[in-house]
């Protein structure tokens, strides 16, 4: 009997999980600067400098540091991972989803696919409930002082991870495995068992590209700013569009357990055909022995 099918469930992190960016939450006021000074400062050196807008955050941040004397250890990152606070919901989601998918026979995995720092997302209560997590990471010099970003994930760039969680090349440095042709029934995880859920535009590209793939794409909106992601769903970029609730019997919960319920048994006949392919695929590779007289 084949494993259980298991649906991906893919995030952003700031503003799809947690109310804020991150770095708003201590690093940006350990600068002495309040959140909007320190990302129209990035902002205007990405413009004059026809800058990568996440480049160009990551490079203020260890540039303000430094003005100010403050080397950033990886530890200060991890640690200020601890203040980040969640919506409604989340900190108790992940147990109550994978309840749900046991209990109707589909195994949930969950990823991390962000812009945000992963040494932060690493120091916050809900790290350990992830598969892995893709995000922007700094390089550490010999002393353990950040120096130069060395993974770097903008809107775009984002789409590479839904391949690799689709391909099972997790590997982040192996791009050989990723570019090879893998047929569609061989890949870890379809797209069509995908749901991604982001809070706007610079999720687009992923979402895009999960809705056509016949995966389901859900945009999240604080309360009071459903304006902000209602085109979203009126351009047809995703499926369904929901308050950044998390918690039981709301809109969020009902559409991803609902999504679960219908990818279950389609996963589950795509299964038994892979593995009945596979069977035919060794019996016509495995040549006739011959029977000796005797």
């Amino acid at each position: 009997m084949p494993k259980n099918p298991t649906v991906a469930i893919l995030y952003d992190f700031d503003k799809t999980l947690c109310p804020k960016n991150m770095p708003e939450y201590s690093f940006i006021p350990s600068l002495g600067l309040r959140p909007e000074q320190f990302w129209e400062l990035a902002n205007q050196l990405s413009d004059e400098q026809k800058m990568d807008r996440i480049l160009a955050f990551m490079y203020l941040m260890v540039r303000k540091s430094k003005d100010l004397h403050k080397n950033i250890h990886r530890e200060t990152f991890v640690k200020m991972g601890e203040q980040v606070a969640f919506y409604e919901g989340v900190t108790d989601w992940f147990g109550r989803i994978n309840a749900f998918g046991a209990q109707n026979g589909v195994e949930i995995s969950h990823y991390i696919i962000s812009s945000g720092l992963k040494e932060v997302i690493e120091g916050c209560k809900i790290a350990g409930e992830f598969d892995k997590i893709y995000a922007c990471e700094f390089h550490y010099d010999e002393n353990g002082v950040a120096d130069w970003p060395k993974i770097a994930i903008n809107y775009t760039s984002k789409t590479q991870f839904l391949f690799r969680i689709n391909k099972g090349v997790f590997d982040i440095s192996d791009d050989d495995s990723l570019n090879r042709y893998i047929a569609d029934d061989q890949r870890q995880i379809s797209f069509k068992n995908m749901i991604y859920i982001g809070d706007g535009l610079t999720d687009v590209p992923c979402m895009k590209l999960v809705k056509t793939n016949g995966g389901h794409s859900i945009a999240v909106y604080k309360l009071r700013e459903k304006a902000q992601v209602q085109h979203l769903l009126e351009d047809g970029r995703v499926n369904f569009i929901a308050p950044a609730d998390y918690r039981e019997g709301r809109l969020l919960d009902e559409l991803v357990k609902n999504i679960i319920l219908k990818a279950a048994p389609a996963a589950r006949l795509s299964q038994i055909a892979k593995k009945q392919r596979r069977e035919l695929q060794d019996r016509e590779e495995t040549p006739d022995i011959p029977r000796t007289k005797g």
